[in-house]
């Protein structure tokens, strides 16, 4: 209950000063945060990206993906192909996975043409069910439910959509989530079913809200190995299982 509380608490703490995915921005560049704050298609390709590479890296991709390109053209995107496989291949490389992330790119674009003209706001409009807006953005290539979970967290914490239904939120099965969830004693194992009913007990009214939190924890106090409890934010409360990881694999002892 101790670790279900603060956890509550510094996600609270976080959704109060409006936080982006990498605490106070996305980014830490200026113009990228900017670009994904005025252009909603930017932030789609964003999400895209958020897969294998620093969070920092991936959301700053649409705004280094404009600059190679010098457009953001829907239509182009869908059918330039080889220029934006150029791009996001020139060194260096947008994102490791060079031949799988143009394609994601492409298809994105054609469906925001095909089935949202041309807007990616229609994805997720105001007054829009948090479920019906996960399952949207889950059917683009490359987004799935996890990263579908993220951003609709980001869009009603950092950016203020006004989406209905957050009790239906979830946190998303990232593994940075994960080992927080099981090492702080929330879950006993690393089952997403299990995970996103914890989530629902702790905070029934938004379980969304631990996203975040346990997301920072995870990646900045929480680590696989070496992780640094005397600074944790759950230190006080928290069993320190750190022998449990994400993938149910030993790391070490205290």
């Amino acid at each position: 209950m101790a670790v279900g509380a603060e956890l509550v608490s510094y996600g609270r703490e976080l959704q109060a000063a409006g936080a982006a995915q990498t605490g106070s921005s996305f980014t830490g560049v200026s113009g990228a945060d900017e670009l994904l704050a005025t252009s909603p298609e930017a932030f789609l390709l964003g999400v895209l990206f958020t897969q294998g590479i620093p969070a920092e890296r991936a959301w700053a991709a649409p705004w280094l993906l404009l600059q190679r390109l010098g457009h953001l053209d829907l239509e182009r995107l869908a059918s330039e192909s080889d220029a934006v496989a150029k791009a996001v291949q020139q060194p260096p490389m947008l994102h490791r996975f060079k031949n799988t992330m143009p394609r994601w790119v492409a298809s994105a674009a054609r469906r925001l043409l095909d089935d949202y003209e041309g807007d990616a706001r229609r994805v997720w409009p105001d007054g829009a069910h948090v479920l019906e807006v996960t399952e949207r953005l889950s059917a683009f290539d490359g987004i799935g439910r996890k990263k579908a979970v993220m951003a609709v967290e980001i869009l009603t914490r950092h950016f203020g959509v006004p989406l209905k239904g957050r009790e239906c939120g979830q946190v998303a099965f990232d593994v940075q989530v994960r080992r927080v969830f099981l090492r702080s004693g929330l879950v006993a194992h690393d089952d997403r079913a299990e995970i996103e009913a914890a989530a629902a007990r702790i905070c029934p009214e938004a379980p969304g809200t631990l996203d975040l939190a346990a997301w920072l924890i995870g990646r900045e106090t929480c680590r696989p190995r070496s992780p640094l409890c005397e600074r944790c934010r759950l230190g006080v409360v928290c069993p320190r299982r750190i022998d449990l990881d994400a993938a149910g694999v030993g790391v070490r002892r205290r």
